[in-house]
């Protein structure tokens, strides 16, 4: 593939990663792969606007070679220290070893701790400029979105943004443009990035994005590190960003569950009948069977989680151990919880799974729903019953 050029001597000069289906070890799984999207700025001064992981260094390099040498390139932007961003910094400063390294004080640190390069640092922050000639690059700290040294890189004179793990996708393509790719797909896949990166950061996400409709800028295009460059409607990400870090709902539930021998599963399914009586839209997921990123992006329009588990050794099935684990850590916003389960001769599943969503910052929509042994018809009543109740509370303001 030949570089890709994003404006009159703007190149995107990354690599696309077809293969990937893990990111972050086992945390994150990228069914549809992945890309690191390096940008190069051809102006008095050369730019290149972030790297891309090691194994891919080659051909990043490949592509600067088919616009300019890299030995001339005079300044790199480090927008963000995590090793597929920066990765590959040391071999381009083999090949450009006068460049001046621009990043956030806390990019500083990380960097020299990665690399141990005695290479020239220039540490920027909020409002600084650095001039190329005809652009001028500006930078906007962006700390936890999502790491402390993160920052956006802005070209004034082109309204391109550059804001590295912000608004991205792990979504690897032959094309590079959200004009050229499947809308729905892309949504899915930056929803999907969302809700299992940047959802425990929200709160800053909105500030990120008051402070930039503050400062004016003019946006015209959106380039992040990972995924689809948006060209043909940046607004679109924007406001997608702002309703998912608002909290913002659906009347919607998602019903995530795992059984030992159907007795669970049956009360699942009845309490998805009631739900469905009362206009919800409820998904329903057998968390052994399922991709639990996924089951994590479906909260970011459902308004109720409901969980349920056969007691074993006095609490939940291990299998709901990473899905809960992962939502204490994720934080979902504004939403409601319920926990129900099936239980023999002790109780304890619901108890502790009642206990972990409000740790993850849920509001309990009612009390537990548990049977013992095996439900009979009444009893399947009375699930269905209990998800009609729970359809009402979705309801409620």
């Amino acid at each position: 593939m030949d570089p890709v050029q994003l404006k009159d001597k703007i190149y995107w000069v990354g690599a696309v990663d077809w293969d990937m289906r893990y990111f972050h070890g086992p945390i994150f799984s990228t069914h549809r792969g992945t890309t690191y999207n390096s940008y190069l700025i051809v102006d008095e001064k050369i730019a290149l606007v972030d790297t891309v992981y090691p194994p891919f260094a080659g051909e990043m390099l490949k592509r600067i070679k088919k616009v300019i040498d890299p030995s001339r390139i005079d300044c790199i932007i480090i927008n963000h220290v995590e090793i597929d961003h920066s990765g590959a910094l040391p071999e381009v400063m083999k090949l450009a070893p006068g460049a001046k390294i621009y990043c956030s004080p806390r990019a500083r640190e990380g960097l020299r701790k990665h690399f141990q390069g005695e290479w020239d640092y220039r540490v920027v922050k909020t409002g600084d400029e650095l001039p190329l000639g005809r652009r001028t690059l500006s930078f906007i700290e962006a700390p936890m979105l999502h790491w402390p040294d993160s920052m956006f890189t802005y070209v004034k004179e082109e309204a391109l943004l550059m804001p590295n793990d912000a608004f991205g996708q792990h979504l690897a393509s032959a094309f590079r443009f959200d004009d050229q790719v499947d809308n729905k797909m892309i949504m899915e896949e930056a929803a999907r990035y969302y809700a299992n990166i940047l959802y425990p950061f929200s709160g800053l996400v909105l500030k990120k994005l008051e402070e930039l409709a503050a400062l004016g800028i003019p946006i015209s295009m959106i380039a992040p590190s990972h995924g689809i460059i948006w060209r043909k409607n940046p607004g679109q990400i924007i406001e997608a960003y702002r309703r998912w870090a608002s909290g913002d709902w659906l009347p919607k539930a998602v019903v995530v569950y795992d059984t030992m021998w159907g007795s669970t599963a049956a009360m699942a399914r009845a309490i998805v009948e009631g739900l469905a009586s009362e206009g919800v839209d409820a998904r329903l997921f057998k968390v052994s069977l399922r991709d639990i990123n996924g089951i994590i992006t479906e909260l970011l329009e459902a308004r109720l989680l409901v969980v349920g588990s056969p007691t074993i050794n006095r609490s939940y099935l291990s299998a709901l151990s990473p899905f809960l684990d992962d939502l204490a850590g994720l934080k979902p916003v504004n939403r409601l919880g319920a926990a129900f389960g099936s239980y023999g001769w002790s109780r304890g599943a619901v108890k502790d799974i009642e206990a972990k969503l409000e740790a993850a910052g849920l509001t309990l929509a009612g009390e537990g729903l548990e049977i013992a042994w095996v439900p009979d018809a009444g009893e399947l009543e009375s699930c269905r019953q209990w998800g009609r109740a729970l359809a009402r509370k979705i309801k409620e303001k």
